[in-house]
């Protein structure tokens, strides 16, 4: 998985994404309450909240000592939990980078519709895929991806700087030893990627388009057996595609027309297996 680290798109009409800062943020304490342990064993509590196909459909029941909403609002409720601290780390940083953007082309209020409207989408999407699995489905994915594709409509020419977690995973180790010995020249750029993350540059078609084809394959070639719902990424970047026109500003077109280069930068900083492990959304 290509991760992103930022993009060169400023914000032109809001001065802070403030909701999508405060989706981060109510994750990221979602996450930390549930694993603390305080109010019982995680994977406990997230089937309460989780998407879980066959109860959604009427065709089997929760045990009684797991506590949750009524199925259906488990379609809204699913994307604010995360099975593991990998799992939400990458959602996290993609709604960084490119959530910011979104949010400022439509609108705080449209962009917080527009994001859950992709998480019940994507939500849908998977229970339709899967109906009769009993496997819970936690993650703000599907909601996410949704914002991919909004980001791909509103900012194609838009630069996007990301790195490959297994490269630098490799490599990362001799900049550090070239660094530390002087004696030694520092690494270089490596065939275009620079040390110390080896990261790229690419234009946001381009990354977020490769990032969707390979959703798609993915969803093509064994989402089924996957722990990944693939199948609700495919559901969210459907939904984003399609509701994107009616959610943006009017006054911001899409594809980038008529907007000038950007010319300065908005940052980006940024399992547990348990005996049924949820599926990551």
């Amino acid at each position: 998985m290509v991760m992103p680290l930022y993009d060169d798109a400023p914000l032109r009409h809001l001065k802070r994404p403030i909701v999508n800062h405060a989706l981060i943020v109510l994750n990221i304490l979602v996450f930390a309450v549930v694993y603390s342990e305080f109010f019982g064993d995680p994977l406990t509590i997230m089937r309460g909240f989780a998407i879980i196909p066959r109860v959604l459909f009427g065709e089997a029941d929760l045990a009684d000592w797991i506590v949750g909403p009524p199925a259906p609002a488990t379609l809204v409720t699913s994307l604010f939990f995360h099975s593991s601290l990998l799992h939400i780390a990458s959602n996290m940083l993609f709604l960084y980078v490119f959530g910011d953007n979104v949010e400022d082309a439509m609108g705080s209020l449209h962009y917080l519709l527009f994001y859950l409207c992709c998480g019940v989408v994507a939500g849908a999407f998977y229970v339709y895929a899967t109906p009769q699995s009993i496997v819970p489905l936690v993650g703000a994915s599907g909601a996410i991806s949704g914002v991919c594709a909004a980001f791909l409509l509103l900012y194609p020419r838009t630069t996007v700087t990301g790195f490959f977690p297994p490269l630098t995973f490799v490599m990362f180790p001799f900049w550090l030893i070239t660094l530390a010995e002087k004696s030694r020249s520092p690494l270089r750029p490596l065939f275009g990627l620079k040390p110390p993350l080896f990261s790229f540059h690419a234009s946001g078609f381009i990354f977020i388009g490769a990032w969707i084809l390979l959703q798609l394959l993915n969803a093509s070639w064994g989402g089924g057996e996957s722990h990944v719902a693939w199948m609700a990424h495919v559901g969210g970047i459907a939904a984003g595609l399609v509701l994107t026109p009616f959610f943006k500003r009017r006054s911001h077109r899409l594809f980038d027309r008529g907007l000038p280069r950007p010319t300065t930068t908005s940052s980006a900083p940024p399992a547990l297996p348990p005996e049924e492990t949820p599926s990551e959304n």
